[in-house]
């Protein structure tokens, strides 16, 4: 780990961060938070020393909910730039940071607001469902916004509504939009946009992993590439279905929480969740699909770059107005659904 750490006179400096430091730093961290009134919001995928010293850890929706329902003046958010925004959104009056302003999203990334825009129009009157995973802007063209977690409630919600040959534009991660057609038997208009993460989790990681370890529980996040195929190898018999469980990062805490007892589970999804799961259940032993999957967006937030966020008041992150008003009706809508 090389993190800078402040020298004698309180600049930057490129010296490794060691370990006997971080008890130091994280109380830095805690005390500048309550100096400031501020609450530090941590995605699951985070390095573990971001979410020990947060006041929260969560999945999106989760922290979603958490962002509606903050009463700091100040919310920093530890995860990707769409999830500042998305505070941003939910609590226009609050000052929303983020560490690293360049800490992105490959999915939010894959349909601009310009696409969805052209989509709409060759499909007039369609019902549009977007993931939280994308950009404020994108949000301000949509009528729902999803999380993993709810995903196949909203949809379900939306044909009860609307009707069940209501045409659904759903986008962007064409793997959760599969996950949700599949689990629904219905048909959607799915865009072909992915998380560079979780499509990297391959059928053949699974059939590896599963292969040494096939007493092991097996839960799967239904943004990853092999999601579709366990589905329909379960569904055919070609693999057990006993132990499958197609889950959000929240429905694996979950999961956690409910089997403390000696287990194997194997995790399709960032490897940021093991840590997390560990402490929520320390006597399963759980194992990465791909130690491979990790997102190098939501580990651009250190501890030092924490510090200095809460220390300098930076950087902010502030949603347009008009845009921000658009923007929060799917998002309020999501958050009244469940």
């Amino acid at each position: 780990m090389n993190l800078p750490v402040l020298d004698a006179v309180g600049t930057s400096s490129p010296a490794p961060l060691l370990l006997e430091n971080l008890p130091a730093l994280r109380e830095e961290v805690r005390a500048l938070a309550r100096e400031r009134g501020a609450v530090i919001l941590a995605h699951n995928y985070q390095l573990p020393e971001i979410q020990d010293v947060a006041d929260y850890v969560g999945d999106s929706l989760g922290l979603s909910r958490q962002a509606a329902a903050a009463q700091a003046q100040t919310i920093v958010f530890c995860g990707v730039h769409f999830m500042a925004e998305t505070a941003s959104i939910l609590s226009p009056e609050k000052v929303v940071l983020i560490p690293d302003l360049d800490a992105g999203c490959s999915l939010a990334d894959s349909i601009t607001a310009e696409q969805l825009r052209a989509w709409k129009d060759d499909h007039p009157g369609a019902v549009v469902v977007m993931y939280v995973n994308t950009t404020a802007a994108v949000k301000a063209e949509t009528d729902y916004c999803v999380t993993s977690a709810n995903a196949v409630e909203v949809v379900a919600h939306i044909l009860r509504e609307h009707g069940p040959d209501t045409e659904i534009l759903f986008g962007p991660d064409m793997f959760l939009g599969a996950y949700v057609e599949k689990t629904l038997g219905c048909r959607l208009n799915v865009w072909d946009g992915e998380c560079h993460v979780h499509a990297g989790i391959r059928p053949s990681d699974i059939n590896a992993v599963r292969a040494a370890h096939p007493e092991a529980d097996f839960l799967i996040h239904p943004e990853c590439g092999c999601s579709t195929s366990v589905m329909e190898y379960a569904a055919a018999g070609d693999i057990s279905s006993d132990g499958v469980h197609l889950l959000s990062t929240g429905g694996m805490l979950s999961y956690a929480h409910r089997h403390p007892e000696p287990r194997t589970a194997i995790v399709a999804t960032e490897v940021g969740m093991l840590h997390p799961l560990r402490q929520a259940a320390p006597e399963t032993n759980f194992i990465a699909a791909n130690e491979a999957a990790s997102c190098r967006f939501m580990k651009m937030i250190t501890l030092t770059k924490l510090r200095d966020a809460l220390r300098d008041l930076r950087y902010e992150v502030k949603v347009d107005a008009a845009v921000a008003e658009r923007a929060r009706r799917p998002i309020e809508r999501m958050i009244a659904i469940g």
